[in-house]
């Protein structure tokens, strides 16, 4: 009798959490390989917003009002709407932004106490884009200053 509790008590207790995920081990492995493979590129997808530099709380609200923008009308095509699909136009199956030749400068300067100039550069490995607009923070007026500018606020202003 002796004996035989030793034996019982030398064999060690099965887990019953290890033999949980040990049945379903494959399982989890294909829901993990699905979410690296699917989610996190959707989730770390560059578009143009995210590749703006920090800027100051005085610099943010013109650049919001511009970005923003959505025609006298309010249509729902935005700024930053006009200018992502436009890039996207001009660089078809091609992502533009994750590219490290991809550089998007945006310059913020107070022309005087209302007037902002705004400046956005867009350079990739075919070629660069320039955009330049003048923001009034009171009224809310956005002013083309270069014709790459004033097909964008067109788009914005006409869009259906």
């Amino acid at each position: 009798m002796v004996k035989d509790k030793k034996r019982k008590e030398e064999k060690p207790k099965k887990s019953d959490f290890k033999a949980f995920l040990k049945k379903r081990a494959p399982i989890y492995l294909a829901i993990l390989a699905l979410f690296v493979v699917f989610v996190i590129p959707e989730l770390t997808k560059g578009d143009l917003q995210s590749n703006f530099p920090e800027l100051s709380e005085e610099q943010k609200l013109p650049v919001e009002i511009l970005m923003n923008y959505n025609g006298p009308n309010e249509s729902g095509l935005t700024v930053l709407d006009a200018i992502s699909n436009k890039i996207v136009e001009e660089y078809p199956n091609e992502k533009i932004f994750d590219d490290k030749k991809t550089t998007v400068n945006l310059i913020v300067s107070k022309i005087d106490s209302e007037k902002y100039q705004v400046l956005l550069d867009f350079k990739s490995h075919k070629g660069e884009m320039n955009f330049d607009w003048t923001v009034d923070i009171n009224s809310k007026k956005i002013t083309s200053n270069n014709l790459e500018s004033k097909y964008i606020i067109d788009l914005v202003d006409f869009y259906d």
